[in-house]
């Protein structure tokens, strides 16, 4: 591989747009596994939340994709492949990106869903508050 190639199929690994319109890969050998990438990810994501047995899982499913990518990418820096072979690991690369996006895109929305219970829960408090101060019983009217 030139060195021009290797170049950009390092800056192309490192757009932060890269993995827009990405699919995440059906399958991917990550530390000597094959994982069924896809699946797991849409099994994981179909969940309104990580339930606690699963963080674990998904935290370690997270650090092997990490170090798989690290690896791969150690392997189009050194050089010593052809532009094809570098180019199949690039879109390994930005695929595994894709499913660590999605990973880490279920703490964001558990985070969202806590801060709208929060809301919800300050709403009511309000609500009952305001009903107590202007003398009102939780069904009718202003009590005299």
């Amino acid at each position: 591989m030139q060195e021009y190639e290797r170049k950009q199929l390092l800056e192309r690994i490192g757009r932060e747009s890269a993995t827009l319109g990405v699919d995440i890969p059906d399958r991917i050998d990550v530390q000597g596994d094959e994982v069924e990438l896809q699946s797991f990810v849409f099994e994981i994501k179909r969940l309104d939340s990580v339930p606690p047995g699963e963080r674990d899982r998904v935290e370690q499913a997270k650090r092997n994709l990490r170090r798989e990518r690290l690896e791969r990418k150690e392997r189009i820096e050194e050089g010593e492949i052809s532009f094809e072979a570098g180019e199949e690991l690039a879109d390994a690369i930005i695929g595994i990106d894709r499913a660590l996006e999605a990973l880490e895109n279920l703490n964001a929305g558990s985070v969202e869903a806590e801060a709208k219970r929060q809301e919800a829960a300050d709403t009511k408090r309000w609500m009952d508050f305001l009903k107590q101060a202007m003398g009102h019983d939780d069904d009718g009217p202003a009590v005299r």
